[in-house]
């Protein structure tokens, strides 16, 4: 995506933002689960069904959700989108609902998730083998967790990384987690912790790797000249962008640097702010390793530097530069893809709607979003301002 600023004349926000339950819902289904946080998001905006005149959605429960979406929520929207590239979609969604609406082309976008992969043990489903898989897969390599431990020992052996330093990101998020009633874990981690649960897939153990929970979400962009009509303080989008780097875990060009530093460098770019700027972050957390090489290819640190980036509390509560402030995929929710729920927490912290002055950044401006989807391969970054 070009890398020059938004045309202030058709600025997007987002204007509502909520989740359906999360946890384990047996007794929703992927629509409810997106209808009730669709429904929630446009209310805390004050906005009805029907001023939406785009919808976003990705998931590959139906072979065309966004149509069943705007059927159940009885929508007819003149503008669609069902880009899914993993758990970065949200993200993407929202610069191309951001685009759209500098072009002219629409007004009001509603962005919605639903997952029930918990209540439906569906995580690990067999599915068919797509093209490139068909090299890793006979070969007994588990998807995603063995994708990331493949990254995950090289990136140690190259830099001599610590486990140890791996851990201190579930850490982290566990202590933000313990701030958050509707987290999914909250009592108390360290990192003896971390490294006693059991292996998973060498290095990664389990409290390395996300939560397998159901959940939705819902997040509501308006162009500027809406936001009279909002009941919320607009959180605009000042930057964003985009990029894959490959498919297949064999085929990542570098397993210690994700698209990230394409995808961070356009949206800071766009925003006209710099690293410094940048109040809160709220990253993609898939897997502790995630974390590591996301804040390097963004630019935060260099190469070989996340684990000592991370060490002493920087990210956690209190820290010079809080992350995954809800507790993250790690301990708050995990329903397959994590995205939208990284925009709905930048949202409220930059809205300051939290009263627990241990949860809320204070005089939090300027947030930097970004989504990781498949093994490492889609990355989608997006700056968001206090409007």
């Amino acid at each position: 995506m070009s890398a020059r600023r938004m045309n202030a004349r058709r600025r997007a926000a987002i204007v509502g933002v909520a989740e359906s339950a999360v946890g384990e819902t047996p007794h929703l289904t992927v629509l409810s689960q997106q209808a009730i946080a669709s429904r929630a998001a446009l209310a805390e905006a004050g906005l009805r069904r029907a001023d939406v005149d785009a919808l976003f959605v990705a998931g590959n429960w139906s072979w065309a959700p966004a149509l069943a979406l705007a059927e159940y929520l009885g929508l007819q929207p003149r503008y669609l989108d069902g880009t899914n590239i993993g758990g970065s979609s949200f993200e993407a969604h929202l610069g191309h609902a951001a685009a759209a609406i500098e072009a002219g082309l629409i007004d009001v976008a509603l962005i919605a998730y639903g997952s029930t992969q918990r209540s439906d043990r569906s995580r690990n489903a067999p599915r068919p083998a797509t093209l490139g898989e068909q090299f890793e897969r006979p070969f007994g390599l588990p998807l995603p967790v063995g994708a990331y431990a493949l990254a995950a020992n090289r990136y140690l052996h190259q830099y001599g990384v610590r486990g140890e330093q791996l851990a201190e990101v579930a850490v982290s998020a566990r202590e933000w987690a313990r701030l958050n009633p509707d987290a999914y874990h909250r009592n108390p981690l360290t990192v003896d912790d971390v490294l006693a649960s059991p292996m998973i897939c060498e290095p990664l153990h389990k409290l390395d790797c996300c939560l397998v929970t159901d959940g939705g979400g819902a997040v509501v962009v308006a162009a500027e000249d809406r936001w009279t009509d909002v009941a919320t303080r607009p959180v605009v989008v000042l930057g964003y962008g985009e990029t894959t780097t490959h498919h297949t875990i064999a085929n990542m060009p570098d397993l210690t640097v994700t698209g990230a530093a394409q995808s961070g460098s356009a949206a800071l770019a766009m925003a006209g702010v710099t690293r410094d700027n940048i109040d809160l972050l709220e990253i993609y957390d898939s897997f502790t390793i995630t974390v590591l090489l996301t804040l390097e290819s963004l630019g935060f640190c260099k190469p070989g530097e996340g684990g000592e980036f991370v060490s002493g509390g920087r990210t956690a509560p209190g820290g010079s530069l809080p992350m995954n402030t809800n507790g993250g995929g790690l301990s708050y929710t995990h329903p397959g893809m994590y995205g939208i729920f990284l925009l709905i927490e930048a949202t409220r912290q930059l809205r300051h709607d939290y009263t627990d002055p241990r949860r809320q950044v204070p005089d939090a401006d300027l947030a930097l979003v970004h989504g990781t989807g498949g093994v490492l391969s889609s990355t989608a970054t997006v700056v968001l301002g206090r409007g």
